[in-house]
């Protein structure tokens, strides 16, 4: 695998190798064992436009689990600044000696735009309201440690889905791996288009007792979203939603959460929660990918 930029590049036997090598990853972690160090002495920079916590903390300690050596770009502080094109920063970063590059970016096409420019691996840790891979793939990982597998499953993605990234990459990720996926908020938090298969609701009391998974999104009013005044009452995830569910369903949310409008605290930090697991599957998936791109290293 030469870049991960969307999860349309991966097939099913991808996601199920990349899947199974995350839980692999995840025991060696758990256990204190060491992985093996397939980046060693090879250099992984971490290109980010965009605020993040979840994302870049646990790449940067995935690929040093693995033996890279990890060099962090701060726009804050870059000749960006100055007036440097995204580019020519892309290619100075390069030219240093990264050997993959990991990039998130406020537009759409990015990470693919950079891979195009450089020829080298390419991460994509988000790029506008685009695709985010690897949380798709850890949130598989996240599905597959606590029911055994995907398949079968059935998701509800809540809230703001028309900017959002990851559902841009849990729509292909989770059907390829046999679950079915609904869309569930405001009309105008909706996309207005749907893949095929992909029925959507603004009606999340009907359909609660049907799902296997309440996958929770933020309303991003930094990328324009319009939010209803009775969103809260129509959409969050409270004590009451959750009494309505399957006794083995269960809560996630990408993060960062908006405790209060898509999600109670009490919801958040109960048992039905998987969100801490998905920051905790977060390191060893985003291992498992950046092995997968050490492949295409000479």
């Amino acid at each position: 695998m030469k870049k991960l930029t969307s999860t349309a590049e991966l097939s099913r036997d991808d996601l199920h190798r990349m899947v199974d090598r995350a839980l692999e990853y995840a025991t060696l972690l758990a256990t204190g064992d060491t992985p093996p160090r397939v980046l060693a002495d090879r250099v992984v920079a971490n290109i980010f436009f965009e605020a993040s916590t979840r994302t870049r903390l646990s790449i940067e300690l995935a690929a040093k689990r693995l033996g890279a050596h990890v060099l962090t770009l701060h726009p804050e502080t870059s000749s960006s600044l100055k007036g440097e094109s995204f580019k020519d920063t892309v290619m100075t970063v390069t030219s240093i000696g990264a050997e993959i590059l990991v990039v998130r970016h406020p537009e759409e096409g990015v990470p693919q735009a950079v891979h195009e420019w450089t020829g080298v691996p390419v991460l994509n840790a988000g790029d506008g309201a685009g695709e985010h891979p690897t949380q798709a793939l850890l949130d598989a990982a996240t599905l597959a440690n606590r029911f055994g597998e995907v398949n079968g499953l059935n998701i509800g993605v809540v809230g703001d889905i028309r900017h959002s990234r990851v559902a841009g990459s849990l729509v292909r990720v989770m059907p390829t791996l046999g679950a079915k996926v609904m869309f569930i908020g405001p009309t105008s938090l909706l996309p207005e288009s749907t893949p095929d298969g992909i029925a959507t609701t603004d009606d999340l009391d009907s359909v609660l007792a049907s799902l296997d998974v309440v996958y929770l999104l933020r309303v991003q009013n930094e990328r324009g979203a319009l939010v209803a005044t009775n969103y809260e009452e129509r959409f969050r995830m409270d004590r009451r939603r959750s009494s309505l569910m399957k006794s083995e369903a269960v809560i996630m949310h990408p993060g960062p959460m908006n405790r209060g409008v898509e999600v109670a605290s009490e919801v958040a930090d109960g048992p039905r929660s998987l969100i801490l697991s998905q920051v905790r599957h977060g390191v060893p998936t985003r291992m498992a990918v950046l092995a997968e791109l050490a492949k295409s290293l000479t």
